[in-house]
């Protein structure tokens, strides 16, 4: 039972995470995330799988003892019971310390596991620049931290069961004491004495164990808060409860779109385009003007302050999500390769696209023929973020990902920062074949790679300076025309 309600657990954390918006993974460290679906959850586990059981059968035992207690000597019995305050007390008070002591250590767990998966994914920057020695320390000093935190933790639980043995050894001189007084004058056999004494002990054992079950208690208690912290997120990015019915074909419109990833700090100010279906535009301008802003705005990522964004007439918050984001394919500067193999990676496991399917797609961005020369061909292994591939190869893999789901809308941005001169004249004919009948969106800082753009719009500190094609924004002798200039000199 307890590995099915942590497997349930560990899902619906997962899941709930998926649903979460970009501006949460963007303040959110990844290692925080992996200990809560990982480690949190095991330690929910004892919750249901051990404690609770013992729990019923501590307190069962304890009720028993206590009434066979009664039975014998009701005097003896109520002297007995006289320090069972003194435990709540201490019970309340190890309660306490210890769910400040188990935080604490949920706490530098997590910290620890953020370390270490920031500091192994930039591990080849870390050796590039010899601070091998200095992230030593660093790991060195965040497992200490939790070191002193899991002494803390186990000095609390240390000083908490000797003090509930040690009322159980005053309630035992207090019976004796009584006890031997009543025998002595004749109101209490020996043997009674005796087997009360024994029950005492009975009755005091269930007590300890429930000190320790309560130690464990509190640790998956701290857990389990961990856990809910992050159920308890609400997603600010939601589909519509009745939405629009669209078959989507392109059509892009900003009306007066204002936006701020801060309040009041707005990286878009008044903003208004259109970009008609099959259309390609592109956005150039200098870093920060909030051309990549625009981007994540269209597939609703973020949700805009002010204005509207419409797709084909209709605005994207009356679009079911999936709909929006299932016409969008998005080619980026840094290409994602999962762990897996070629065509997985492709397909993303989508059981909707065929192997047929992947193989087309592979060959018509130009991938097909560097993938056939693999060792095992679209079933070739990968790792984690593709690093047996090239920076090209990479990218026309995410070429020939963005073509099987077959967008109406592609976004681009930055897709060729990275590329090799190897590879610069495939993808380039694997541009072209993926942007033929799509509305296209470029972000790029090489004005050459945008020239033959239907439509370039000008940005510059959230605003649009101007739009245009090449010829006619050079004979406008305006910003684009300095960039233009700036870059032939370079």
């Amino acid at each position: 039972m307890g590995q099915q309600i942590v497997y349930k657990l560990r899902e619906e954390t997962f899941t709930h995470i998926h649903s979460l918006s970009l501006s949460f993974f963007n303040t959110t460290p990844v290692g925080k995330l992996v200990t809560r679906v990982s480690n949190d959850t095991e330690a929910v586990n004892e919750l249901f799988s051990t404690i609770l059981v013992k729990l019923f059968k501590n307190v069962v035992k304890i009720i028993g003892y206590a009434v066979v207690m009664l039975s014998i000597n009701v005097k003896m019995a109520g002297i007995s019971f006289l320090l069972l305050p003194l435990v709540a007390i201490l019970t309340f008070v190890f309660r306490h310390l210890s769910r400040k002591a188990y935080q604490i250590t949920r706490n530098k767990i997590t910290e620890l596991n953020t370390f270490l998966s920031e500091h192994i994914s930039g591990m080849k920057l870390i050796q590039i620049f010899a601070r091998e020695k200095e992230k030593y320390s660093e790991f060195e000093g965040k497992s200490m931290e939790l070191y002193r935190a899991n002494f803390r933790e186990i000095m609390t639980f240390a000083i908490f069961r000797p003090s509930i043995y040690l009322v159980s050894v005053i309630a035992m001189i207090l019976v004796i004491r009584t006890g031997s007084l009543s025998v002595l004058n004749g109101s209490l056999s020996l043997g009674t004495l005796f087997v009360f004494i024994t029950y005492i002990s009975s009755f005091f054992e269930p007590i300890q164990e429930l000190s320790e079950q309560l130690g464990t208690l509190q640790s998956s208690i701290a857990s389990a808060e961990k856990i809910f912290s992050v159920l308890d997120v609400k997603p600010e990015i939601v589909s519509p409860t009745d939405p629009a019915p669209v078959n989507i074909l392109g059509e892009i419109e900003f009306r007066h779109v204002w936006f701020a990833y801060e309040e009041e700090n707005y990286i878009l100010k008044d903003v208004s385009f259109v970009i008609h279906p099959g259309e390609k535009a592109a956005f150039v301008g200098a870093t920060g003007a909030g051309k990549s802003t625009i981007l994540n705005l269209i597939g609703r990522y973020f949700d805009i302050q002010k204005g509207q964004i419409l797709i084909d007439g209709i605005d994207i918050h009356e679009i079911d999500l999936d709909v929006l984001r299932g016409a969008i394919g998005q080619v980026q500067q840094d290409v994602f390769i999962f762990t897996g193999d070629i065509k997985s990676n492709i397909s993303l496991n989508n059981e909707a696209i065929s192997p047929d399917d992947v193989r087309r797609a592979a060959e018509i961005v130009n991938a097909d023929p560097f993938i056939q020369k693999l060792p095992h061909g679209y079933d070739e292994p990968v790792t984690e973020r593709g690093s047996t591939l090239s920076a090209g190869q990479r990218q026309l893999l995410s070429f020939a990902r963005t073509l099987a789901y077959d967008p109406k809308i592609l976004v681009l941005d930055e897709a060729t920062a990275n590329i090799d001169t190897e590879t610069e004249t495939l993808i380039t004919q694997a541009l072209a074949r993926l942007m033929d009948g799509r509305t296209t969106i470029m972000v790029a800082h090489r004005l050459s790679t945008i020239q033959h753009a239907d439509k370039i719009i000008v940005m510059h500190h959230g605003e649009i300076k101007e739009s245009g094609t090449h010829q006619e924004l050079l004979a406008k002798d305006g910003l684009y025309k300095k960039l233009y200039e700036l870059q032939l000199m370079d």
